[in-house]
């Protein structure tokens, strides 16, 4: 009884990569070259470029089998996609036909989309699949060379880079080693950013507000007339974001990964800044399709998502971004398959208090109307707006405020200080909790009961306040959780009056 060579390969399941099993038979009967196992146009296709790359190198190629050739992709029911299969199925071939002499495949996984000469090209998904690979104990991961740098971040594991089919087929069989992929260094920054927050003249209430946000990880509503530098200052956010932790940036990497959007570097070492259009779809923003993929928030993870004037985004998208802005997860739902993608961000968002956008402005008349201010208002739901942490007003800035000559200042190294020395404080604070939580914005309601403290004084004027304020339970624990960052950056041991005030002043839009 011949034994069916099997050769290990994966299958990405959104981000989390699944093994597939790939196996060849050659058969008596009339040539033909089937792959079986539930597989897309892209891997059916890949017959046609294994043939070519084959015979390319010199190696007799399925064509000239006068067999039935069967590529079987196991587990049969779960649908594969994509050309990362090419390098596996000549593999498999190559040994049915014994033209490769057999190896010990247990321990080793191989990925890579064959070009019609034979060399390999970069495929998507590689950092998932090493993960995955580390995780079942396997010793080599067989990558294109263009891939080898990205999985090489994963300690554990043997990662060989292949460049063409031939270096591999000599490299098996112990006639030309191919050297190991050394490890991959990752160097974490500061996120790259068009503007500094020491560009923003005036407005200094925001930029506190902006570096309290930064500190904890907490998200922004800034509403004003159009051209007070709402933009600017949300792009500015980024310039003041502390660099990602080593698990974090694996983590935005593996979302990057998967969708092929990490070509410009082998890791994520910055945290992103997505900002989508007001007219993209709700599958584009929360993720999905036919071949389930991670969508704008999830590409925001760990990171900034701004929505400029989020009243013009489509209700179903806003009202799609409860669940994330609470659990830091989406799932994404079909009828065939069910996904889960991370997206643990921040909420930077912009609007006009009016369609024209000069409702309640000193300097120039508006022209809406009552209802049309209140319709437009309402765009935004009571539930999202109790979601968002920090409310401000952005004003108009005075023009011999712009006209001032800008003095060489300090401030985005002074804010980078600030918020790095408050992160580590939540570093140290939630050393030990599981799951591991990284800043005061991702406490439960729970944790903010055990990890809180509040002076004698702060809790008289926090009952004082309550019975005067309607607020939600959401926003009562929403609050206290940016008091808590305010006395972080004070470096207090407790909440204090103070911090509590300023807290509240940040919701008052809420409580309207």
């Amino acid at each position: 009884m011949k034994t069916v060579p099997k050769i290990y390969s994966a299958e990405l399941n959104g981000i989390e990569a699944e093994f597939v099993e790939v196996e060849a038979d050659l058969n008596v009967g009339l040539h033909s070259f089937q792959i079986v196992g539930l597989a897309d146009k892209a891997v059916s296709e890949a017959k046609e470029r294994v043939n070519s790359a084959l015979k390319n190198c010199g190696i007799k190629p399925p064509t000239k089998e006068n067999r039935r050739i069967t590529i079987n992709l196991a587990p049969a029911d779960t649908k594969k996609v994509g050309s990362r299969f090419d390098l596996p199925i000549a593999l498999a071939y190559l040994i049915a036909s014994d033209q490769l002499k057999p190896f010990e495949t247990k321990d080793k996984i191989f990925i890579g989309e064959l070009s019609l000469d034979g060399s390999l090209r970069k495929v998507s998904g590689c950092l998932s699949i090493a993960i995955e690979a580390h995780r079942k104990r396997l010793k080599q991961f067989f990558v294109p060379a263009e891939n080898a740098k990205e999985a090489a971040i994963i300690e554990g594991i043997e990662i060989i880079p292949v460049k063409h089919l031939k270096d591999l087929i000599e490299h098996l069989e112990s006639l030309k080693q191919i050297p190991l992929q050394q490890k991959t260094e990752l160097d974490l920054i500061f996120p790259p950013t068009i503007t500094s927050i020491s560009e923003v003249k005036g407005l200094e209430v925001a930029k506190r507000a902006l570096l309290i946000a930064a500190s904890g990880g907490h998200n922004v509503l800034m509403s004003g007339p159009p051209g007070t530098g709402k933009t600017m200052l949300a792009q500015a956010l980024t310039s003041i974001l502390p660099p990602p932790t080593k698990e974090e940036s694996i983590e935005i990497t593996q979302i990057y990964s998967s969708v092929g959007l990490n070509n410009a570097s082998a890791f994520v070492g910055w945290r992103p800044f997505r900002a989508p259009h007001h007219s993209a779809s709700l599958v584009s923003i929360m993720g999905g399709g036919p071949n389930p993929q991670p969508g704008e928030i999830s590409l925001a993870h760990r990171g900034v998502l701004f929505l400029d004037e989020i009243p013009e985004f489509h209700r179903d998208v806003l009202e799609g971004l409860r669940q994330p802005l609470e659990d830091g997860r989406i799932h994404v739902a079909r009828a065939k398959k069910s996904l889960i993608f991370p997206a643990r961000f921040m909420l930077v968002a912009s609007m006009n208090p009016c369609p024209c956008g000069y409702f309640e402005d000193p300097q120039k008349e508006c022209r809406c109307t009552a209802n049309e201010v209140l319709r437009y208002q309402k765009k935004i739901s009571g539930p999202l707006l109790d979601r968002i942490d920090i409310q401000i007003e952005v004003p108009r800035i005075p023009i011999e405020e712009l006209r001032k000559e800008r003095k060489d200042n300090n401030d985005e190294n002074i804010f980078r200080s600030q918020v790095s020395k408050t992160r580590e404080v939540q570093k140290q604070r939630f050393y030990e909790t599981k799951p591991k939580i990284h800043s005061n914005a991702e406490m439960t309601s729970k944790q903010v009961d055990v990890f809180l403290r509040l002076d004698p004084k702060a809790e008289d004027f926090l009952k004082r306040s309550l019975e005067k304020i309607l607020i939600s339970a959401r926003g009562y624990y929403r609050t206290l959780k940016v008091a808590q960052t305010i006395a972080d950056l004070e470096n207090s041991a407790t909440i204090k009056t103070e911090h509590l005030a300023e807290a509240f002043q940040y919701r008052l839009k809420t409580y309207e």
